[in-house]
């Protein structure tokens, strides 16, 4: 059956109708972003009258550029970001949250494997938006849909890493730990506090003024352009890279039996018929187009991105944490101060040498991919990394007498000045 013309002008009408009361509704309300009642996210039970009476009482629902500042540090496997997310976990006024994006990895491609990686990341990437979007905005409730098995009476124990939030940790989410207890150990966290409620946890978020989320699970930076756009979110982006030499030979070392076709390739000199390479080249083809997009400075990056090279980063941490802070506008405190120097002057304990641990001597950690790979290994990742490591000041090695030559650095120096 086909449309008359009165009903394609008629559809026409409605369709402009519909936008104009859109754009009215956001330009008259822009930064109001009281949530709408949802029986998923919320037992409270409330009618929509009582949504908007919560919306009066509750002035955290309106959006105060000069109250919060979101910080969204971007990163991948084994590039420092742990340590990186540790310098905001630090500070009194942060709600951070270690890769809450991974349960929506574990719920919507639960087998994700490197050799499928270049086609199946592409699938959450909405999902993540979403819940970014939310927890930025302090709705914990929405990472229910996630968590499995999903959360009675928004009370879990399943949320990844929650003893790497000294926010989840503490008053009023987890009273096992008093204020002056200084340095929670994440397993102490996870042994002494109650199980997760979301409610509290929510709470907590709301009194910080500020909220850092830590992912690995974002390919690039241009996969933010919607958030990073959103005036209601104030969002900032850390995008922290890594030597990819460096990163592929942590991930050996942890991921051993992931990366075990490349543990034979170091041992025996000889590189496996079927080595999944979309391990090293997904590393080096999203550094470059995210680093690509974030020098070429356009207007939607502009005071919104700044680049950060571990290696400078582990040589200076001090220095390089305060250039971080002042680019988010942050104060410095004392307690990251601390922090810095506790955890960047190395250590001999087992505890040191957790994979996914932070204390240790940064400085000596920053290279130490020289002593751990062999030289035909390194040369392929040049070869295959050439663009990046020119890109971001990384030396190559014309011999194997280069690499174990510790004293012959490899870095440039070189600074990335924030697009203010």
């Amino acid at each position: 059956m086909q449309c008359s013309w009165k009903a394609v002008i008629l559809l026409a009408l409605v369709s402009i109708a519909i936008q104009y009361t859109a754009i009215r509704t956001f330009t008259a309300k822009p930064f109001h972003i009281c949530p709408v009642p949802n029986p998923l996210n919320c037992g409270l039970g409330q009618d929509v009258e009582s949504f908007d009476r919560m919306c009066d009482e509750y002035p955290y629902f309106n959006y105060n550029s000069s109250r919060k500042t979101h910080i969204l540090i971007l990163a991948t496997t084994r590039s420092g970001s742990s340590f990186v997310g540790q310098l905001f976990n630090q500070h009194s006024d942060v709600f951070y949250l270690f890769e809450p994006l991974y349960h929506v990895q574990t719920t919507l491609i639960p087998h994700l494997s490197p050799s499928r990686y270049a086609v199946e990341r592409r699938v959450m990437l909405g999902a993540s938006r979403d819940l970014l979007r939310s927890l930025y905005n302090c709705d914990l409730y929405f990472l229910e849909s996630y968590i499995k098995p999903q959360p009675a009476n928004h009370t879990t124990d399943k949320l990844f890493r929650r003893g790497a939030s000294k926010a989840l940790c503490s008053m009023p989410v987890c009273d096992a730990f008093s204020p002056s207890d200084g340095n929670i150990d994440e397993g102490d966290c996870v042994r002494k506090c109650a199980s997760l409620n979301l409610t509290l946890a929510t709470e907590a978020c709301r009194e910080r003024r500020h909220v850092a989320i830590k992912t690995v699970r974002i390919p690039e930076v241009n996969d933010l352009k919607a958030l990073i756009e959103d005036p209601r979110l104030n969002l900032k982006v850390i995008q922290l890279v890594r030597d990819p030499r460096g990163i592929l030979s942590s991930r050996i070392e942890t991921f051993r039996d992931t990366y075990r076709l490349w543990r034979i390739w170091r041992a025996t000199g000889r590189k496996p018929y079927n080595l999944d390479l979309t391990q090293l080249t997904t590393v080096c083809d999203d550094f470059l187009n995210s680093v690509s997009t974030g020098l070429s400075r356009p207007p939607w990056l502009r005071g919104r991105y700044m680049l950060v090279r571990y290696e400078d980063l582990a040589r200076n941490p001090l220095q390089k944490t305060k250039e971080v802070y002042e680019f988010l506008g942050l104060s410095l405190e004392k307690s990251v101060v601390d922090w810095i120097h506790n955890n960047t002057r190395g250590n001999n304990d087992v505890s040191a040498k957790h994979k996914y641990g932070t204390l240790r001597d940064s400085a000596a950690n920053a290279e130490s991919w020289r002593l751990k790979l062999s030289h035909d290994i390194v040369d392929y990742t040049q070869t295959v990394c050439q663009h990046i490591l020119d890109e971001l000041g990384y030396k190559a090695v014309n011999s194997p007498e280069e690499l174990k030559n510790i004293s012959l650095s490899l870095i440039e120096d070189k600074t990335f000045i924030p697009f203010l």
